[in-house]
């Protein structure tokens, strides 16, 4: 039996029974309470809100409509909402929860209400939605089940227990399905046009006999005036019984069907799909998904559908056969009427195929779209999309989409090539699977991919860069904002201060710093840990820093990670990580930004083992100004870049020259910027020409690699390294050696993982041996065993010493050639296993083995660079006193604004500090990046905005100067080091010189005949 009276200050029950009744059909905003509580009581405790209904039958019920954590150090505020269908005969309003004996102090009490009176059109940022009654507030109609039922229930409706509307009172649910593609249709034939991107959402979640997220797909169906029907896949999520997931798509028609109609599908049989707010709008944004109907495709795959037969398609090793309708225990064509099948597989690259040469254009962007399925396992496993072409004489296999495919349902293979050399025949095949089980191909289609325009530079206003994100994060009020991730428990805590000095060492923190902390006890999952919603405080687009102290507790011995992470949506965001133990204070830092809309995401910190204590002290999230530190570095960088510089000038005009002007030009900044190349795409001219135009230093991106030079046992191949190798010192490129050998198991080719021994042995010394004494003297690096901070393949069998025997021999072979350590994020506070004070032991090691290490190789795969950060991790690395180079700089971001500005932020501080030797970018053109959206140059050649912000920055360091020669005879200026011409005005007229500046001493005396 529940008791309770009205609190102080809130209205009687008869009154609030009165504004219910005037309020149907109102959202009741929520009730306002700042409540807080008082007595035996040590942490926080639940405070609720709750409406008791009365109803005319005499029974009673009770709602929940609101909670929070409150404590005895401050007033917390409790916000929530209600609505009503039906009016009770009596409505109570009360707060109740904390433990018998605590008392519950209650401030301010508040209800207001607004009308939820909806139109019948939903509208996105002001555009009308295509979707009528969007929200089901109309019931069902316009919507129709798919042969199966639905209807419209609520929170009030008593049909679905506790599931409420996501965005207002109303949901569908569709039930008795029998089949995946039973859901909800509606027809909007009349409210869509060709040539227009229209994007897709909905919001949807499951309910019945289902344990694990299953997928909801967005569907058209479009029936042409020929008869058939075309299925095309717009969006999808995997939804859960949980909470409301987002659902998301877009689609664009080319041509206009007879009827286009849209569903919500995809659960298996006998799961309920719920569904609200299903909107389709028009889009002014780049991103869509192009919905080709069969009549009107330019597509380079002939009889792409089986309407045709087997019509150009031919078996690669095995049968192939086409289906209509109904076929393998009932499998069902997603487009249109028949599908293929590649049977009697006895190779995992057996499959179906066909050819497409003269058909396909190098130096042109397609893009590639299938539906796939297996048979004959029920276990998922990869299909692969890949494209054969013969180029050069030789044979070249180029992967273009892939995916785990099912027995159970359709997949999805989606994928872009780009040809740069020039080849005389190309076949394109779907492959994959182990052999015996038969793929099933529903459709091919490969076209031109379109031009997409670059989504607009964002606007980044009223961002209080610097301001802490998260609420109470010096403790002062005790746990107010702040829930245990999972079941762990949270209390607050003060260090002794014998363990603060690690801390108070950096003087800037002493003031954040008061040893107050929380404390995660009772862990039961490495997740665990203190967290705070922060979805409304984070701004699309703007850089965030994090740090955070954090120690280990009582439950472990030695250091385990800890980890501040962001939950985003479904996603998983790394804010940094640290390696700690219960003896010290370490601090995390790291940084991130988002760049798509989330419905939520939380900060939380987390990474021990469970039973392990955590302790957090001062964790911060805030915007940070990048720019502001670029003054700073232009100061930095004039000091390290450059030199003065005197010019004297003697011979015949160099009488009289006082006052003549001269204008100082520079060529070339003798700076190494480089990028990696490979050999299909140096025969692209219009890469070949941006490439020497813009960089001094070249590495091959796989040509050098074992994997690549001796793929089989004994069979070398150096004629791809050697045609790179040409070509660089033709046109006076220097070139790194990537690499000797890797580390990391999953890069070693299987004939050398199957070594063991002395077998092991000889053949780490063949490849020496091979590679040093074929090359010596050409390169000028070379990356000994790459990524040995990941990766144990060698030292694993063949003892300790491996890795600095490898740097000896190398020496011995090759004295001419620095021998580079080169390993990744190190720069950036994401990774515990490759941080500078881990990279600097191992050189420490090897060097004390005897190793000639000669440079530090940080290759700068980065996503969210910040000045600081790197600066920090790059003067650690500094006290070796080996030149600092970087081996492969990526950024990416799918705005191509963002990306510009992230490279600037990487480049200019790199750039600036004394230790760095030089920059390699790991490439530039679209299609041949190591990560998607890193690229400076379009696939067909224009330079987006990061390749801008990179040439604008190279102009910026080259120096331009004219000025007078002084009574001295002399001209002096400050400049970059580099080639330069120089003109200057002499009694006889103009002459002209060249000169270099080289960075050898802080003043350069420069005698130029004249």
């Amino acid at each position: 039996m529940r008791c309770g009276g009205a609190a102080a200050g809130s209205r009687p029950s008869s009154a609030l029974a009165g504004a219910a009744a005037r309020s149907r059909n109102q959202i009741n905003r929520a009730p306002i309470p700042s409540p807080r509580v008082h007595g035996e009581v040590h942490e926080p405790v639940g405070v609720k809100a709750t409406l008791k209904f009365e109803e005319e039958s005499s029974s009673t019920n009770y709602v929940s409509i609101a909670r929070i954590s409150a404590s005895q150090e401050c007033w917390e505020k409790m916000e929530g909402s209600f609505n009503l269908t039906t009016i009770p005969r009596r409505l109570v309003f009360y707060l109740e929860g904390p433990p018998p004996g605590v008392d519950l102090l209650i401030d301010s009490v508040a209800i207001s209400y607004k009308k939820t009176e909806k139109s019948v059109s939903s509208t996105i940022g002001g555009t009308e939605g295509i979707i009528s009654n969007y929200d089901f507030s109309k019931g069902l109609h316009p919507w129709n089940p798919i042969c199966c039922h639905a209807y419209v229930a609520s929170q009030w409706s008593g049909f679905l227990d506790g599931i409420r509307g996501n965005s207002g009172e109303n949901y569908a649910v569709v039930s008795k399905r029998t089949e995946h593609w039973q859901g909800l249709e509606q027809d909007i034939t009349n409210r869509v046009s060709t040539g227009t991107v229209y994007v897709v959402s909905a919001f949807v979640r499951v309910d019945g006999n289902v344990q694990d997220q299953v997928e909801v797909k967005g569907t058209l169906r479009l029936q042409n005036t020929d008869g058939s029907t075309h299925y095309n896949p717009v969006g999808s999520v995997l939804a859960s019984k949980e909470k409301w997931n987002k659902l998301e798509g877009s689609f664009s028609l080319t041509n206009m069907p007879k009827h286009v109609v849209f569903y919500l599908e995809g659960p298996p049989a006998g799961v309920d799909l719920i569904i609200d707010s299903v909107n389709i709008s028009c889009s002014g944004h780049k991103q869509s998904k192009e919905v080709k109907v069969t009549s009107g495709v330019e597509t380079v795959i002939k009889n792409p559908h089986f309407e045709d037969g087997l019509k150009n398609w031919s078996g690669r090793g095995c049968n192939i056969c086409r289906h209509e309708l109904a076929a393998y225990g009932n499998v069902r064509p997603l487009n249109g009427s028949y599908f293929a099948s590649a049977t009697g597989r006895v190779h995992n690259w057996h499959g179906i195929q066909q050819e497409i040469t003269g058909r396909v254009q190098r130096k042109v962007l397609y893009e590639i779209n299938s539906t796939v399925r297996i048979f004959g396992s029920a276990n998922d496993t990869e299909v692969r999309v890949t494209l054969w072409v013969q180029e050069y004489g030789r044979e070249r296999y180029v992967g273009l989409a892939k995916n785990q495919a099912s027995d159970k349902q359709w997949k999805h293979l989606k994928g872009r090539f780009l040809l740069h050399a020039p080849f005389t025949k190309a076949v394109i095949f779907i492959e994959g699977p182990p052999a015996g089980i038969d793929i099933l191909v529903d459709g091919l289609v490969l076209s031109p991919a379109r031009k997409l325009q670059a989504a607009p530079c964002p606007k980044i206003e009223n961002v209080l860069y610097g301001v802490n994100l998260l609420h109470n994060s010096a403790f002062t009020c005790g746990l107010a904002g702040w829930s245990p991730m999972g079941s762990c428990r949270l209390s607050i805590q003060t260090e002794a201060p014998h363990m603060l000095p690690s801390i108070l060492k950096d003087l800037a923190s002493q003031k954040h710093i008061s040893g107050r902390h929380i404390l995660a006890s009772n862990r039961t999952e490495v997740w665990m840990g203190p967290s705070q919603v922060i979805t409304d405080k984070l701004r699309l687009h703007v850089t965030y820093r994090v740090s955070a102290w954090v120690r280990t507790g009582s439950g472990g011995h030695g250091r385990h990670n800890v980890n501040v992470c962001l939950a985003v949506d479904n996603q998983w965001v790394n804010g940094g990580q640290v390696e700690a133990d219960g003896d010290q204070w370490y601090e995390i830092k790291g940084a991130f930004k988002l760049e798509k809309q989330p419905s939520k995401v939380t900060a939380y910190v987390q990474g021990p083992p469970p039973g392990v204590d955590l302790r957090v002290m001062d964790l911060q999230i805030y915007p940070v100004d990048r720019k502001a530190r670029f003054e700073y570095l232009k100061e930095k960088t004039d000091k390290v870049r450059k030199r003065d510089v005197v010019l004297k000038f003697q011979g015949s005009n160099a009488v009289n020259l006082l006052g003549s002007s001269v204008r100082i030009q520079q060529t070339e900044n003798s700076f190494p910027f480089g990028s990696c190349i490979a050999k299909h795409n140096i025969a692209n001219e219009d890469f070949a020409e941006f490439f020497l135009k813009n960089f001094n230093w070249a590495v091959f991106e796989n040509e050098l690699k074992w994997y690549h030079t001796e793929a089989e046992q004994g069979r070398l191949n150096y004629k791809d390294s050697d045609e790179l190798l040409e070509f660089c010192e033709k046109h006076k490129i220097q070139v790194r050696g990537h690499c000797l050998f890797w580390e990391v198991e999953d890069a070693v080719q299987p004939w050398v993982r199957s070594l063991q021994g002395h077998h092991l042995m000889a053949a780490v010394q063949n490849r020496l041996q091979s590679l040093l004494s074929r090359y010596k003297g050409r390169f000028r690096h070379h990356d000994v065993n790459n990524e040995m901070l990941h990766g144990s393949f060698y030292e694993d069998r063949l003892g300790r010493d491996i890795r600095a025997y490898m740097f000896r021999e190398a020496h011995k072979l090759d004295p001419s050639a620095v021998l580079f350590v080169n390993d990744y994020n190190v720069e950036d506070g994401c990774d515990t296993k490759s941080t500078p004070e881990k990279f600097i032991e191992q050189v420490v090691d090897l060097q004390e083995r005897g190793a000639p290490v000669g440079g530090i190789g940080v290759q700068g795969h980065i996503s969210h660079p910040v000045g600081e950060i790197i600066c920090d991790s790059l003067d650690k690395l500094a006290i070796l006193g080996l030149p600092i180079w970087i081996t492969e700089l990526d950024v990416t971001s799918e705005n191509e604004h963002l990306r510009a500005d992230d490279l600037e932020v990487f480049l200019r501080e790199a750039f600036a500090h004394s230790a760095v030797g030089g920059i390699i970018l790991w490439g530039f053109w679209e299609m041949f990046m190591f990560r998607e959206h890193a690229h400076l140059v379009d696939a067909d050649g224009t330079i987006n905005e990061a390749g801008k912000r990179y040439l604008s920055l190279k102009q910026e360091w080259l120096t331009r100067v004219n000025g007078n020669v002084n009574h001295q005879g002399e001209f002096n200026f400050r400049g970059y080091h580099g080639s330069y011409t120089m003109e200057v005005d002499t009694p006889s007229g103009k002459v002209t010189r060249s000169f270099v500046v080289d960075e050898h001493s802080p003043v350069q005396v420069i005698t130029l005949n004249i």
